[in-house]
C-alpha cells in the first residue's frame, strides 16, 4: 500500500512539475515539494532537494528541445544565469539577517496570476521584433534582470522560473517560446547548484522517491516541450496559461490542506 501511494504521489507530482517545466519554464520545486511533504511526510528540506534534482534533467531535456527548434537565446541566457546565481546567494544571505515570515506563498499566487495573464493577454511578440533590440541593450537587460530575479529568489526562496518567464516576456520583450527555452536553460544550472548543496548539507534522500520523481518529471517535461515547440503562439499562450492556473490552484489547495 505504501509503495502504491509513493508511485501515485510521485507520478502526479512529476506530471505537474514536468508540464510546468516544459510549457512555462517553471521550477519543479513549486509542485513536487508540497506534494511530497503533504502526502508522503517527507522532510521539507529533503523535499526541496528532491524537487531540485528532478528539475535538472527535466529542464536540460526541455532546453535541448527548445534549442533544437531554435527557440533558445544561449548567449544572453548565460549572462543572466551568472547574475541569477550570484544574487541568489546575496538574497539568501540578506534574508537570513531579516526576521521576516516566509513568503513562499507569493510565488504560488504569482503562478496563478501569470496563468491568467497568458490566457487574457497572450504574448504575441515575434522573433523578428525581438531581434531588433541592440546587442548592447540586451546584454545590459540580461545582467540587470538576472540581478533582480536572483535577489528575489534568494530572499523569498522560490519562484525563479516564474520570475524569469515574467521578466523575459514582459520586460525584455522575448517571444514566448524563446522565453521558455531560455528560462529552462538557466534553470538547469540553478537547479543543479541547489540540488547538490541540499544533498551535501542534508544527506541523500529516499532513493526510490528521488528516482521516481526524476523519471516522471522528465517524461512529462519532454512531452510538454515537444508540444510547445510545435504549437501556434496563441495556442501555446492558452495552454501555458491553463497549466499555470491549474498548478497555482492545486498548490494553494495543498498549502491550505
Amino acid at each position: 500500500m505504501k509503495l502504491f501511494l509513493t508511485i501515485l504521489v510521485t507520478f502526479f507530482a512529476g506530471m505537474g512539475a514536468g508540464l510546468g517545466t516544459g510549457f512555462a519554464g517553471m521550477s519543479a520545486a513549486a509542485v513536487i515539494s508540497p506534494m511530497l511533504i503533504t502526502f508522503l511526510g517527507i522532510d521539507p528540506y529533503m523535499a526541496v532537494g528532491i524537487a531540485l534534482a528532478s528539475d535538472v534533467l527535466a529542464s536540460a531535456v526541455s532546453a535541448y528541445t527548445y534549442h533544437k527548434n531554435k527557440n533558445l537565446d544561449v548567449k544572453n541566457g548565460l549572462i543572466m544565469m551568472v547574475s541569477v546565481l550570484v544574487f541568489t546567494m546575496v538574497g539568501s544571505y540578506i534574508a537570513s539577517l531579516v526576521p521576516t515570515s516566509t513568503m513562499g506563498g507569493f510565488s504560488v499566487f504569482m503562478t496563478f496570476l501569470l496563468g491568467i495573464k497568458f490566457i487574457v493577454r497572450p504574448v504575441m511578440t515575434t522573433k523578428e521584433k525581438m531581434e531588433q533590440v541592440s546587442v548592447k541593450k540586451r546584454v545590459i537587460q540580461s545582467i540587470v534582470c538576472g540581478v533582480i530575479i536572483g535577489f528575489i529568489c534568494g530572499f523569498i526562496g522560490a519562484g525563479g522560473g516564474m520570475m524569469m518567464l515574467l521578466i523575459l516576456t514582459s520586460v525584455m520583450g522575448y517571444e514566448l517560446k524563446t522565453a521558455v527555452g531560455t528560462s529552462v536553460f538557466i534553470m538547469t544550472f540553478t537547479a543543479l547548484t541547489g540540488a547538490i548543496s541540499h544533498f551535501v548539507i542534508g544527506g541523500m534522500p529516499d532513493v526510490l522517491i528521488l528516482c521516481l520523481c526524476i523519471a516522471f518529471t522528465l517524461l512529462w517535461a519532454r512531452i510538454a516541450a515537444i508540444f510547445a515547440n510545435k504549437a501556434q503562439p496563441k495556442t501555446l499562450n492558452r495552454a501555458t496559461g491553463v497549466v499555470l492556473v491549474v498548478l497555482g490552484i492545486v498548490i494553494m489547495a495543498f498549502k491550505l490542506f
